[in-house]
């Protein structure tokens, strides 16, 4: 007789939300407008679809917090990452999945529990009271109508950056004569072997007429109301990078390092341009990090000119979305409820989180803190210093504030953990421990209290 727990948007939070509170004896209501409403980015009308990259990133759960919030999630029986460990995909020391078949394990098993009822449409605007006990998950996305009605309940303006797609290349229009597969330091992640992705390399000439392309390619013109729209800084444009100066590239998605080029060992490349593995089939790749907003007749003609690519053809091209999020520091309180309207919760990007991943752990959250509310319970925020956690105090109040600051999305990192007091940088031996090695440890002790800490709250 609990009364369901209604959830807009089955993007990968509310997906995860639905799971968790369905989990928790609790029904759900899962609205959807997809497919008889279509975005700008997606394609499909599953759920969970992965409109962006496939890369969950890297699933080191010692070294890395991304790493670490996968395992917090799978040891909170996590749905995403549960038909993420069952889809992945060889991506040296990354957890990738098939995107086709990672969105329809996830549709299939929630359309499937007796506890959720999928009803399909556009909820336009704020839902009534009426409803109840709601969450909002409708992503970076979210319908113009609902976006409208959250501004004029609040008061408060949302802010909005573009979020830019990389193309994808079929496979078997690459050049393995120039292209070989390796992984940067032969590293081996999930499902892989060291030799994940594809590499294609580039010298000084061909980098820098690669540059000068980029910098005078013609790019998609923007609405009048969308030109001051900050980039999210770690999914810029490469051309966007490429104006920052001619060398920005090598040290991001073009560093050479960790790579030798087997067709010609000795000479080490000036730059190297990475492919992922995009499907199960293994049939596409995706140009890492090469999101774009150039035009299409542009990015076809200046991608071409890679060494290895000459004859590519691509599945997608590269494009561009706009990305909407709410001051959620100042909206929500602890329990992740719009304080103006406590019926409301908010729950993934839409919050101000960045990643496929950090979009459905605040799913995960909500959910259970909306499956204690309808038993009649209150759950618990995640301790701090947990990466869970970590995201939670983010969005409700964890950025610097001061007359010029922004609330601003942000990926899980360990920037985000409290500091650990009292830290001796010696090995078992007795030696200290320097540079690098140093940050490698402080990282490991962070993720072992996180997953000390995560047990008590689980």
């Amino acid at each position: 007789m609990t009364k369901p727990v209604h959830i807009i948007g089955a993007g990968l939070a509310g997906s995860e939300a639905a799971w968790q509170i369905a989990e928790m004896g609790v029904p759900v209501i899962l609205h959807e407008m997809r497919p008889s409403r279509m975005t700008d980015a997606h394609q499909t009308g599953g759920f969970a679809e992965l409109v962006c990259s496939n890369s969950f990133r890297s699933d080191d759960k010692l070294g890395n917090a991304v790493g670490l919030l996968h395992e917090e999630m799978r040891m909170a029986g996590s749905l995403i990452m549960g038909m993420g460990d069952m889809t992945k995909l060889p991506a040296g020391g990354a957890l990738a999945v098939d995107r086709d078949g990672f969105s329809d394990a996830v549709t299939t098993i929630l359309q499937q529990h007796p506890l959720i009822t999928s009803e399909y449409g556009e909820v336009k605007g704020l839902p009534p009271k009426s409803w109840g006990n709601t969450i909002i998950a409708t992503g970076p996305l979210t319908a113009p109508s609902l976006a409208k009605d959250i501004l004029k309940t609040t008061g408060e303006d949302s802010l909005a950056f573009f979020d830019a797609i990389a193309p994808i290349v079929y496979k078997d229009s690459i050049d393995f004569s120039k292209a070989w597969f390796q992984s940067r330091y032969d590293k081996k992640g999930p499902g892989g072997d060291g030799a994940d992705y594809i590499n294609c390399p580039l010298d000084q000439t061909q980098y820098k007429r690669f540059i000068e392309a980029l910098n005078t390619a013609e790019k998609t013109e923007f609405k009048d109301f969308e030109k001051d729209t900050p980039y999210f800084e770690s999914c810029l444009p490469i051309e966007v990078m490429a104006s920052r100066g001619p060398q920005t590239l090598r040290f991001g998605p073009m560093k050479p390092v960790g790579l030798t080029n087997p067709h010609n060992p000795t000479v080490k490349a000036h730059a190297i341009v990475q492919l992922r593995q995009d499907n199960a089939l293994g049939t596409l790749y995706n140009m890492v990090g090469f999101q774009t907003k150039m035009k299409y007749g542009a990015q076809t003609e200046i991608f071409k000119t890679i060494p290895g690519l000459e004859n590519a053809v691509f599945a997608r091209l590269g494009g561009i979305h706009r990305n909407t999020f709410i001051n959620s520091p100042k909206l929500l309180n602890k329990q992740l409820q719009l304080k103006v309207r406590p019926d409301l919760r908010f729950a993934g990007q839409i919050m101000g989180v960045e990643g496929y991943v950090e979009s459905a752990a605040l799913g995960l959250v909500t959910g259970r803190m909306a499956a204690a509310q309808a038993l009649g319970n209150k759950y618990p925020v995640p301790p701090l210093t947990t990466a869970l956690g970590a995201l939670v105090e983010h969005v409700t109040g964890g950025f610097i504030t001061g007359p010029k600051s922004k609330f601003q999305p942000m990926n899980v990192n360990f920037g985000l953990f409290p500091p650990m007091e009292g830290i001796i940088y010696k090995d078992e031996n007795g030696n200290r421990i320097k540079g690098k090695n140093k940050t490698r440890y402080r990282k490991r002790l962070h993720a072992e209290r996180a997953l000390r800490d995560i047990r008590a709250w689980l």
